[in-house]
């Protein structure tokens, strides 16, 4: 008795066609996806790279900081808020706060390319210890920051600070950076700049500071909305002190090239 084979019978050529037109219009999307996320990206790095170009020859008419914190203001009043900012060239800044700020925030500013490793590893041990992490970011990323994102803590917020830091630490000399940092950092509820510090809480010009003074300026920085100059808690006078004596430690000289 014979026993014959079951053959597949042939796909008809209309499925294959289907199939065919199915499989083309997956790769098309594919490819039209990932075609626009390169024409955006690119367009991010081009105008990116164009703004900090500009930044390193203009003062900032504004930062990011500034504008979030205004339109939170518009939205509760409660958060409403004066915003005090007036740009000065650091060489008309004492430079007592320049080596205020880099004892406080960042000492090893002059030589490193924008990140401090050894401070983050620092702050990840401490972190793994007490169950919440410090900050640890140097002044070029307080920059990036302050100019071009938003406050908060995400991944993609750090990929931007990095991507922008590494932007800034090419782009610019030190001494821009440090010029840009005290001129926009907060000291205060919406005083921005040392210039609008020095006028807010000492009545004096930026030149004028004193070392005592512009440590506890530094002193406010981790959180200038909870630390306050004008009335500084046990706290912010113990940490002034502090950054009093590490300026002692790195000595007038520490940022010469850099506020001259």
């Amino acid at each position: 008795m014979l026993i014959r084979r079951k053959t597949k019978s042939p796909q008809p050529a209309e499925n294959r066609s289907l199939k065919k037109t199915v499989s083309n219009q997956k790769k098309k999307k594919f490819n039209n996806f990932f075609g626009l996320f390169g024409k955006v990206t690119l367009l991010f790095v081009f105008l990116s790279l164009g703004v900090i170009l500009i930044l390193r020859f203009i003062p900032p008419p504004t930062t990011a900081f500034m504008v979030e914190r205004f339109f939170a203001g518009l939205f509760n009043a409660d958060q409403k808020v004066s915003i005090q900012y007036n740009w000065i060239k650091i060489d008309k800044i004492s430079p007592c706060v320049a080596l205020a700020v880099v004892a406080s925030e960042d000492q090893k500013f002059p030589y490193h390319w924008g990140f401090d490793f050894k401070s983050i590893a620092d702050a990840l041990k401490d972190g793994q210890k007490r169950g919440r992490y410090r900050g640890a970011s140097t002044i070029t990323q307080q920059v990036a920051k302050n100019l071009f994102l938003w406050n908060g803590r995400s991944y993609i917020r750090k990929g931007f600070e990095a991507y922008f830091t590494v932007l800034l630490e090419l782009m610019w000399p030190k001494k821009r950076i440090l010029e840009i940092y005290l001129n926009v950092v907060e000291f205060g509820d919406g005083i921005y700049g040392v210039h609008a510090a020095g006028q807010a809480f000492f009545k004096k010009q930026p030149g004028e500071l004193t070392k005592s003074e512009s440590a506890l300026l530094a002193a406010v920085l981790p959180n200038p909305q909870k630390y306050k100059v004008k009335a500084p808690s046990k706290y912010v006078m113990r940490r002034a002190r502090h950054i009093e004596k590490q300026m002692r430690n790195l000595g007038d000289a520490y940022l010469k090239n850099l506020t001259e």
